[in-house]
């Protein structure tokens, strides 16, 4: 069934495409494996209890449409957004790309979404499970104040996830990149930090990194990270890179996410990794398609993965088959639990 309805999804553009498997989610109609987990997958996430270290990345569900059921996908976590205060609608079409002979897609959709009040109203009707749900924190293209926006995004939208990321590495919104130098994030997250602290629960804040970061640019960030006082690391968002592409939408413009970016992505994992020596938690994303590859970024320095862009070719599916597989490849090696894995294979991205 889950064949048969990508080959029909693949006859659609991409955008109307993603936007037909959010309503068949909502109608029911998309059969949802469950959550698996095991002694071994059950793992902590800068404090939260996470099934399985399998996540859904930011992207999928801008709009927290859906939580319900992408809870009940395989995810051991799930992330929506990314959300800005205002609405607005990103980018003019088409902005959404499948790049099928290199099983990647580039999108420029420039952070589109009905805007914070909606989706916390969505939030708000989400029972919480076993399954965290989190928030990707967006700026508004036209914002007087990108900074500000994304403590105002957390302040009306915090307390109803359990985590936030502050996403300053999209390249679809002009300059906002540039919020990750030294002096700009280190005011942005004192911002967001201090709205934290006044929400009723303290959930932890991760921040998301672009893969394109000079050694020196990593470096940096891991020294504002760590005096931040935020949660963890998400590496690593979509790349500007084109090289070695095949496809003949190659050269559109966005952000390149899925296969090309894996070794790109983990590659700055581990440097991560290495510069913040497990003070913080590090989200593995970008690339991973199989239980291997997921097993590699945790090898590299990941205490848990996201997907988002492997999906649009093998399914929902993907999910629960990955935790699965890592279930296997950490029992195939000895660990009794996924944390015993993390970082034993760093040095080999260095």
């Amino acid at each position: 069934m889950e064949r048969l309805g990508l080959a029909a999804l693949h006859r659609f553009d991409p955008e109307r495409a993603h936007g037909l498997s959010i309503k068949a989610l909502g109608a029911g109609l998309v059969p949802l494996a469950g959550t698996p987990t095991s002694s071994r997958l059950a793992c902590d996430l800068a404090g939260l209890a996470l099934p399985n270290p399998v996540g859904l990345a930011a992207g999928f569900d801008k709009n927290a449409e859906v939580i319900g059921p992408l809870c009940r996908a395989g995810f051991g976590f799930v992330e929506v957004g990314a959300a800005t205060p205002r609405p607005q609608p990103g980018n003019p079409q088409p902005r959404l790309f499948r790049l099928t002979q290199d099983r990647a897609v580039i999108n420029r959709f420039g952070f589109n979404n009905q805007g914070a009040v909606a989706i916390a109203a969505r939030l708000a009707l989400h029972k919480r499970g076993t399954v965290p749900v989190g928030l990707n924190l967006g700026a508004n293209k036209d914002s007087a104040d990108r900074a500000a926006d994304f403590a105002d995004v957390l302040a009306v939208c915090g307390p109803y996830v359990d985590f936030a990321t502050v996403n300053v590495s999209s390249p679809n919104t002009e300059k906002l990149r540039d919020l990750q130098g030294r002096a700009a994030l280190t005011a942005l997250l004192s911002g967001v930090m201090q709205t934290r602290d006044d929400l009723a629960r303290k959930i932890p804040i991760f921040l998301k990194i672009a893969p394109d970061l000079t050694s020196d640019e990593l470096a940096e960030i891991a020294e504002v990270a760590l005096a931040a006082g935020i949660a963890g690391i998400i590496a690593t968002n979509t790349t500007l890179s084109r090289e070695g592409l095949q496809s003949p939408q190659r050269d559109q413009a966005g952000g390149l996410s899925g296969a090309p970016l894996f070794e790109k992505s983990t590659r700055v994992l581990a440097q991560l990794s290495r510069l913040t020596d497990g003070k913080l938690p590090l989200v593995g994303v970008g690339g991973i398609s199989s239980a291997d590859q997921a097993y590699a970024k945790i090898r590299a320095g990941a205490s848990a993965v996201q997907l988002y862009s492997a999906l649009v070719y093998q399914g929902l599916s993907l999910a629960s088959d990955i935790a699965l597989g890592l279930d296997q490849l950490l029992a195939r090696d000895g660990y009794t639990s996924l944390t015993q894995a993390i970082g034993t294979g760093r040095d080999a991205w260095l």
